[in-house]
């Protein structure tokens, strides 16, 4: 005849029972915080940033300033992290070279709003009027085709070109943002050339990295209410 169980035995497995359970929900519960610190790694990575693309010349550059900040840099730092502002920015260029290529910078970079800074080493030759008004236009077009804003810095010939090329030249960057809805920083220099502060380095032509603020404010005033507006589209 078999015996029942002693009483301590039954006590013993209750206790495994609920050791067991205690060690399961432990592991549960650890399996749920790995799951949702994942999760969040992957929104964190997964996160799109605003990107705002600057193709320019040796103004955004940064030419001659050996080491210090553009203002293409300080921008980045105004803007914060959320942003991201690549320079695609060459020394020497013009507006065909900044047409040829827009198309592979656009989808590098797949940006939200993007800076033209070029024009200046195109009246600085004497390029045709027309052919820098249609290049601009291009790319304006380019960009808004990219379903991005774009925005031109405008800039100034100097008076020894004469008054016919260097007035066309100042109504080329009106009549393209006029034509394509690209905002309009009027003149990227202001209160920098011609200045007497020494903002500009010994060639008269480049800021000196005193007067990249300057640039910057200048652009700034155009770009900030386009900034807001996207983020406000991205609420």
């Amino acid at each position: 005849m078999a015996l029942p169980p002693h009483p301590l035995t039954r006590f013993d497995d209750c206790r495994k029972c609920v050791r067991m359970n205690r060690f399961l929900d432990r592991a549960l519960v650890c399996a749920m915080m790995a799951a949702a610190l994942c999760l969040a790694a992957d929104d964190a990575e997964t996160t799109v940033k605003t990107t705002v693309l600057v193709i320019g010349d040796s103004l955004s550059a940064g030419y001659g300033l050996r080491g210090e900040k553009s203002w293409v840099d300080l921008l980045q730092e105004r803007l914060g992290s959320d942003y991201q502002v690549p320079n695609a920015s060459v020394s020497g260029d013009t507006t065909g070279g900044g047409l040829a290529r827009i198309g592979k910078t656009l989808a590098a970079h797949k940006p939200d709003i993007v800076i033209i800074e070029l024009g200046g080493n195109d009246g600085l030759r004497g390029l045709p009027i027309e052919t820098i008004r249609d290049n601009l236009t291009a790319m304006a077009e380019a960009v808004i085709a990219a379903e991005a804003q774009p925005v031109l810095a405008g800039m100034l010939m100097p008076p020894n070109l004469g008054p016919r090329y260097t007035e066309a030249f100042q109504q080329v960057y009106e009549e393209v943002a006029e034509a394509t809805g690209a905002a309009l920083v009027p003149f990227l220099l202001e209160g920098v050339a011609l200045s007497e502060e020494g903002l500009m380095q010994d060639d008269g032509v480049h800021p000196t990295a005193a007067a990249q603020g300057r640039l910057l404010d200048n652009v700034w005033t155009v770009l900030a209410p386009l900034v807001a507006k996207q983020q406000g589209t991205a609420r």
